[in-house]
């Protein structure tokens, strides 16, 4: 029974402390502060007993059966609005596995890293306890209904975090962030209705209880005898609804303006959670329920991939604002997740999963570096930096995890994932490819010359005094740093998890 319950209670936990947040007293942020954080860490310990007790090699066993698509043991599927055929159906397979598992880490470390913020703090907990609940329940609904309440709910929080707790320009960059994210969900909200009807209107209503069941419009294929074009205007809907979230350009101009006025913690939260939501987007809805013009277009995706490589490195070398170079460098980075979808191939698909995976502990990691030089000088520009390492010895040792994570060096986690995402698209589009490796270099130059600027050379004398990394910035950092490592040594400790999910993925396409 309990097992049941799971997914409940690790999506709904986090709603709940927000009432008692609510309840609290103002007057106490100390206890606020660390409610949330036993809350979260709850949830973290939830959710890796959820990666011990599912059984991923029996996931999509049998492709022709929806009922072994997902886990079964911790599935549920309860009658919300039976009118119009809506249900609370909550399930996981291995990719959404993985990605709870990265939500619940994340929105841990998370925690403590708001501890710095002193303004109206009952407020910015109650609405990131909020926001846990929307990302969770996304990775969860199998509902198509219900998956767009969960988008919809983390929105609203996102905004007022970004509004009310950020930078300078904070009101403009949360309204950027509402406008973009608003718009791409009115497009996947017009995608659902028209399957809504079509399944409905399929054999007489045979079908009209399935009307937002995703495994079954996946199965049903409801569009597939329809004319390409048409199938062609769905997945774009999907799409651009999808790539405003990765972000797809040219549709990521709301991220750099959000990444640098949001308070860290939220920044951590937007790289390595939000934008994951996208490409978990593409492979749960996107391709599978147009797989025609998924494959039709992969020439198309693997072009807007290669940009998304090569324009995010080329304007995160240009960049003057530290954080600003990190939001950027994740335009570039997921763009490796859109050209492993698009090569359409094990390979290809399984890197595009693990660099999700492997960007959102980087990512985090990076952001939450640039916190803690930020906490300590109150700006970000690169060029008044300089000599670091000399004082500051532990958070040099560290960056350097993190900025070789992100560079992609042998041995971490991300290089296995791009090398992956390579392997794939170069079976398919090979000059493409071989144009995205130009990235690579890109980012070593950046990287490198940041590495330069920030932490060697003399030490100015402003920065002498700076202390190390206090116990609270170790709690973030050594986490993802080991991660960063441990994935990259052994990756199959996350392949293995979905790598049956991308094989009954792949079964939809003729290749």
């Amino acid at each position: 029974m309990f097992d049941k319950s799971l997914l409940t209670l690790i999506c709904f936990l986090p709603a709940v402390a927000m009432a008692v947040i609510l309840a609290l007293p103002s007057g106490n942020p100390r206890l606020i502060r660390w409610f949330s954080a036993g809350v979260t860490g709850v949830v973290l310990l939830l959710a890796l007993y959820l990666w011990a007790i599912v059984d991923v090699t029996a996931i999509g066993s049998d492709p022709a059966d929806v009922a072994t698509w997902f886990d079964q043991r911790t599935y549920v599927d309860l009658a919300w609005i039976p009118s119009f055929a809506i249900h609370y159906r909550m399930g996981i397979d291995g990719l959404s596995l993985i990605l709870i598992v990265l939500t619940a880490l994340l929105s841990f470390l998370a925690v403590f890293s708001a501890f710095e913020i002193q303004k109206n703090v009952k407020g910015f907990y109650a609405l990131y306890m909020l926001l846990v609940t929307g990302m969770m329940g996304v990775f969860m609904a199998l509902d198509f209904f219900l998956f767009y309440v969960f988008w919809e709910v983390m929105l609203l929080p996102m905004y007022f975090l970004i509004g009310i707790w950020g930078g300078p320009r904070r009101e403009y960059a949360a309204i950027k962030f509402f406008i973009y994210t608003l718009a791409g969900s009115v497009l996947i909200l017009i995608v659902m209705l028209a399957y809504y009807f079509q399944i409905r209107s399929m054999e007489g209503g045979a079908y009209a209880h399935l009307a937002f069941n995703i495994p079954e419009m996946i199965r049903l294929q409801p569009f597939k005898d329809h004319e390409l074009n048409f199938q062609l205007l769905l997945f774009f809907g999907l799409f651009i609804g999808f790539a405003i979230k990765v972000p797809i350009f040219p549709f990521h101009t709301w991220l750099p303006d959000a990444h640098v006025e949001a308070p860290t913690a939220i920044s951590v939260i937007l790289a390595g959670v939000l934008l994951k939501m996208g490409g978990y987007g593409f492979l749960r809805l996107n391709w599978p329920l147009l797989p025609e013009a998924g494959e039709f277009l992969s020439y198309f995706m693997a072009v807007l991939a290669l940009v998304n490589i090569v324009y995010g490195a080329l304007v995160a070398m240009a960049q003057t604002d530290f954080k600003k170079l990190v939001a950027y460098s994740s335009v570039s980075h997921m763009g490796y997740v859109l050209l492993g979808v698009a090569a359409l191939n094990a390979e290809g698909v399984n890197g595009a999963v693990f660099q999700m995976f492997t960007h959102g502990t980087s990512s985090a990691m990076m952001f939450l570096l640039v916190g803690v030089v930020y906490e300590r000088a109150h700006h970000r520009e690169i060029a008044r930096f300089g000599g670091l390492a000399h004082n500051m010895p532990v958070y040099f040792a560290l960056s350097m995890v993190g900025f070789f994570a992100a560079l992609g060096l042998p041995g971490m986690s991300n290089f296995v994932s791009e090398v992956m995402v390579l392997l794939g698209a170069f079976q398919e589009q090979r000059l493409i490819t071989a144009l995205a490796t130009i990235g690579v270099v890109l980012t070593a130059g950046y990287i490198l010359w940041t590495i330069q600027r920030v932490f060697l050379g003399a030490l100015r004398p402003e920065y002498a005094a700076y202390p190390d990394c206090s116990r609270r910035e170790l709690v973030t950092l050594v986490p993802l740093a080991v991660a960063s490592i441990a994935f990259g040594v052994f990756p199959a400790l996350a392949i293995n998890i979905f790598a049956t999910s991308t094989d009954l993925f792949l079964t939809w396409f003729a290749r």
